[in-house]
């Protein structure tokens, strides 16, 4: 079938790099694996960060004005060339989709959303209309897909009769991180922490100030780290990390998508503590990489780790319970060889790209039963090949 991608906070083809660029450019990956055809219909951006009402008025206008022109170039177009479906990926208060449901209404085809979330704290005050917005597009859409238990739980409380609401754990391609040559560290080296964020204010902010707190517990033991990423926190974030001690920190700025995997290759374990975190792309990359991960247990971050299996989740701001994590792995190569492996298998197996193009696939012939894409068994032979677990 003929897709119509948009996504409302960031579009996939964004220059600044982040986890919501990495799942929209999955997303579209995985329907390709499918067998749908995939168009980027649009590039507006709704996103309103401020709680400003007057400016929310104004990109739901310049919304609206995006819909229309896109309804008349579809109708312009030969029925053969136009949407089957409409697909929206990540639509909340602070990035509503006002395009969307109006869109999909005027061509008469399914409107699916991916990552939609729905905060009900957010009907008065300042986003009042961004959230009024998020609202309308989630209890219009054919099929959701909630990405984590908690976006879950809040759709389900507002979900109409007839909406089909389906379960898509983040996903990423494992392939680049499994097949980058592990360096096996020499006997009595230090221990190779890493941590993966862009540098802004905010959560990415937070978690590296806590980041700092945490391994400032640390008990005697010899470990250096490395810290992937940039923006314009990035003054702050040295200021707070500079106190571990010079000799033990390595800042190696914004890095492109094609040297991360021998980045983790190049690390021990994963640490980030995930202030406000939605459920984190970069957990995911390093348990593909077999590495174990230490993060806090926030919103989304329990959905793309097994706690006690592939790393640790701690209770968010403990400090103590963080770095005790961190010391029992750097002390026993063992148990972070075993969680590394665990990781490895976790991500390749139940997170791959593959895995989630059978449940969209699933998800968009039950909307659009007239555009089947891939058959079951071509999917069961595709994953018997690859050796994945359905």
């Amino acid at each position: 079938m003929n897709i119509a991608f948009y996504s409302p906070m960031k579009a996939p083809d964004d220059l600044i790099p982040s986890g919501d660029r990495e799942m929209a450019g999955l997303l579209i990956s995985a329907c390709g694996i499918a067998g749908h055809e995939v168009e980027i219909a649009s590039t507006f951006r709704a996103f309103e960060s401020t709680g400003d009402p007057v400016k929310q008025e104004m990109l739901r206008q310049g919304a609206e004005r995006e819909a229309d022109r896109l309804i008349a170039r579809y109708r312009a177009r030969g029925k053969d060339l136009r949407p089957n479906v409409w697909f929206s990926y990540h639509v909340y208060y602070k990035s509503p989709d006002w395009i969307g449901p109006r869109v999909a209404k005027a061509l008469g085809v399914p409107y699916v959303v991916a990552e939609a979330s729905y905060a009900a704290s957010r009907a008065d005050g300042p986003w009042a209309i961004g959230h009024k917005g998020a609202e309308l597009a989630i209890k219009s859409a054919d099929l959701i897909f909630s990405m984590t238990n908690m976006d879950a739980e809040g759709i389900d409380r507002i979900l109409l009769p007839g909406q089909r609401h389906h379960d898509l754990p983040p996903f990423l391609d494992p392939r680049p991180y499994a097949n980058a040559r592990r360096k096996t560290p020499e006997a009595g080296a230090p221990a190779r922490l890493l941590a993966v964020g862009m540098m802004r204010p905010g959560d990415k902010l937070e978690s590296y100030r806590r980041l700092a707190e945490y391994l400032s517990r640390l008990q005697g033991q010899d470990w250096t780290l490395t810290v992937v990423g940039d923006g314009n926190a990035r003054a702050e974030v040295v200021a707070a990390l500079t106190p571990l001690g010079a000799e033990r920190l390595l800042f190696r700025g914004a890095r492109q998508k094609i040297e991360m995997p021998d980045i983790y290759a190049n690390a021990d374990i994963y640490v980030w503590p995930a202030a406000g975190e939605a459920y984190g792309m970069a957990l995911l990359e390093a348990q593909a990489s077999g590495l174990p991960v230490v993060a806090g247990r926030v919103r989304g971050v329990p959905d793309v780790m097994l706690d006690g299996q592939t790393g640790f989740l701690t209770p968010e701001g403990d400090a103590d319970a963080f770095a005790g994590v961190i010391d029992f792995l750097m002390s026993d190569r063992e148990a972070r060889q075993k969680m590394g492996d665990t990781a490895r298998r976790f991500a390749a197996n139940m997170r791959s790209m593959e895995k989630a193009a059978v449940i969209l696939n699933a998800g968009l012939n039950a909307v659009c039963p007239d555009q089947q894409g891939g058959s079951p068994s071509l999917w069961r032979r595709l994953f018997r090949r690859r050796g994945n677990i359905i």
